[in-house]
């Protein structure tokens, strides 16, 4: 047995499989109708339009910026929050990551819960950035 939630309008199902413990703001597994447009959105770091790094040493500042990028990405290729189907993220330090899920929650919409991978890692291209995520869309046909 499973539990479903379907986003509205989107033709995507949010699932929660019996027998996994329940996911804190995220789904363990997501489906989506045939026909959707996938949007695949490279991993967005916290660097303002201009290049400059956005909360140097602030993993909240350089998250809600990473969750701006992801944004504008997503609004350039036509997609919305709710048309997020997973989420990957990559941080240098995985004991903070109530940090990202705060400013997570404070940016998807209510009932918004894509499948999500989060991995610590020893660091990313640049010594200064903190966190890096990357996403993955289905738009409605």
């Amino acid at each position: 047995m499973k539990a479903s939630h379907e986003r509205p309008g989107t033709g995507i199902h949010e699932l929660s499989p019996t027998g996994l413990a329940p996911g804190n703001g995220y789904s363990h597994a997501v489906s989506i109708d045939p026909g959707a447009r996938l949007v695949v959105i490279s991993g967005q770091i916290p660097l303002a339009a201009d290049g400059t790094l956005v909360g140097p040493g602030d993993l909240r500042a350089q998250s809600r910026q990473v969750f701006a990028n992801l944004e504008a990405a997503l609004t350039a290729a036509g997609a919305r929050w709710e048309h997020v189907v997973r989420l990957g993220y990559f941080i240098r330090d995985a004991s903070q990551v109530v940090t990202v899920r705060e400013v997570r929650d404070e940016t998807l919409p209510a009932g918004v819960r894509p499948a999500s991978t989060l991995v610590e890692v020893s660091r990313l291209f640049r010594d200064d950035l903190l966190i890096e995520i990357e996403a993955l869309a289905a738009v409605p046909a």
